[in-house]
C-alpha cells in the first residue's frame, strides 16, 4: 500500500463497521495483519481525526498534520505483520505517532512559522473549542483572546518535551495516566509526577493570563 492508495480509502463507515462491530481495536488490527482491508479502513476512519488533532498540536500546521497522520497509518499498515496484541491498540498507535511527531519537531525546529494557531483555539479536525466562551465578541476582545491563547501556547511549547507530550495527550486526547505511561514507556507513577510538574509550571507561568 502506498500513499495514494491510503488516500483512496473511501469505504463508507457503515461498511467498515459491519465486520468490526463488537471487536476490540486489537482484534481488528489482528484482522488487518491477516489481510483484511476493510478492517484497516475501519481503523483509519476511527482514528484519523484524533491523530490529525494530535499532530496539529505538535506541528501547528493543518496540511502538515494531515500528512503526518497519513504517515502514521502508512507505518501501521507496513508494520501489520509484526503486530502483537500485547498492549492496547491505541498505545501502539500513539507510540508510532509520538515518535513521528518528535522527529518532525526536531527536523523542523528552525523552520516554524511565527504566526500559528493556539493549542486552545477551535480545532477543525475535531470540531471542538477548548475554552472559548460562546456569543459575539468585539474586535478588541478577539485580539486580547488571541494574545492570551498565543501566550498559553508558547508556555506549553516551552515545557520539556516529555512534559509537553504528556500534557497534550492528557488534556487534548483525553488519555489517562496508564495510557500515557505506556506510550511514553514510563511507569504510571512517573507519568503522574511528569504531569504534576508540567501543570505546576503552567499554573505558575500562566498567572498573568488568569
Amino acid at each position: 500500500m502506498d500513499r495514494g492508495i491510503l488516500m483512496a480509502t473511501t469505504a463508507p463507515v457503515s461498511t467498515a463497521l459491519a465486520g468490526a462491530q463488537g471487536s476490540s481495536d486489537a482484534e481488528v488490527m489482528l484482522r488487518v495483519k491477516a489481510g483484511d482491508q476493510p478492517a484497516f479502513d475501519y481503523l483509519v476512519q476511527k482514528y484519523r481525526r484524533p491523530l490529525v488533532s494530535f499532530m496539529y498540536r505538535m506541528a501547528r500546521n493543518a496540511a502538515v498534520a494531515e500528512d503526518l497522520a497519513q504517515e502514521v497509518f502508512l507505518r501501521v499498515y507496513r508494520s501489520r505483520e509484526s503486530y502483537e496484541a500485547s498492549a492496547k491498540f491505541t498505545t501502539w498507535l500513539y507510540r508510532i505517532a509520538t515518535n513521528l511527531a518528535v522527529n518532525h519537531a526536531r527536523d523542523t525546529r528552525h523552520a516554524r512559522p511565527e504566526v500559528v494557531v493556539s493549542l486552545d483555539e477551535h480545532d477543525e479536525a475535531t470540531g471542538m473549542t477548548m475554552d472559548l466562551a460562546d456569543g459575539e465578541i468585539t474586535a478588541e476582545q478577539a485580539m486580547l483572546r488571541r494574545e492570551r491563547l498565543m501566550g498559553i501556547r508558547r508556555k506549553v511549547e516551552a515545557l520539556p518535551q516529555r512534559q509537553m507530550l504528556a500534557v497534550i495527550m492528557h488534556k487534548y486526547q483525553q488519555m489517562d495516566y496508564r495510557q500515557i505511561a505506556e506510550v511514553l514507556e514510563l511507569s504510571e507513577s512517573a507519568t503522574k509526577s511528569l504531569l504534576f510538574r508540567a501543570y505546576e509550571t503552567l499554573r505558575e507561568q500562566l498567572r498573568e493570563f488568569i
